[in-house]
């Protein structure tokens, strides 16, 4: 499955297509071969990556896949971008996504109406139900919230979205309830990592 089939609506889809459970079936070895234990298995190679545009690094578990796409909206053409990683023998996805606004959309616009919209977006499109959400900011000061909701598979997203310099950033973890509750730190480590790299 490619991460073209994220779009538009990336959670929806997401966690509704099954891509983020692991195969069960292990491959065979040899006899003689010690078995590995789970956590050699689930360990994948954090890296700092940093945006094709410079304009964001984050902390990800190996490189991950990039998929653009030109969306019509209310406010005109926006460019939605995506970052994608899923570890191996993880039932987890961890993605960033960004759009720019057109230039006078994001003059006009007030950081939380935009926020506010983008939540009322994600609940809706992936069908989900609210558990939590608090306002933040970037570690450089840009406006942000953070929210959690779970969908009826039973799929949980942890987002923090951020507007800053004409963009609306969303950084997610999509996870299942048994791998949220033992990836709680990673995932937390994983949203911290995320900065915003001012323009110059």
């Amino acid at each position: 499955m490619t991460i073209r089939y994220l779009l538009p609506l990336i959670a929806a889809t997401f966690l509704c297509s099954g891509s983020v459970l692991v195969d069960a079936r292990q491959p065979k070895r040899p006899v003689s071969q010690t078995k590995p234990t789970a956590a050699q298995l689930v360990q994948p190679q954090w890296k700092l990556f940093t945006a094709p545009d410079g304009r964001f690094t984050i902390l990800m578990p190996g490189m991950p896949q990039r998929e653009t796409q030109t969306q019509k909206t209310y406010m005109g053409e926006i460019n939605l971008e995506i970052f994608v990683a899923q570890p191996p023998k993880q039932q987890v996805a961890y993605l960033v996504t960004y759009n720019d606004f057109p230039h006078s959309y994001g003059q006009m616009s007030n950081p939380q109406e935009i926020l506010n919209k983008a939540q009322l977006m994600a609940l809706k499109t992936t069908k989900s139900n609210l558990v939590r959400q608090r306002n933040i900011r970037s570690s450089n000061g840009h406006p942000g919230r953070e929210i959690e909701y779970i969908n009826s598979g039973g799929k949980i997203t942890k987002n923090r979205m951020y507007v800053a310099e004409g963009r609306l950033y969303q950084v997610m973890a999509i996870t299942t309830k048994k791998q949220h509750k033992t990836l709680a730190r990673t995932i937390t480590g994983y949203l911290n990592s995320f900065t915003v790299v001012l323009k110059k």
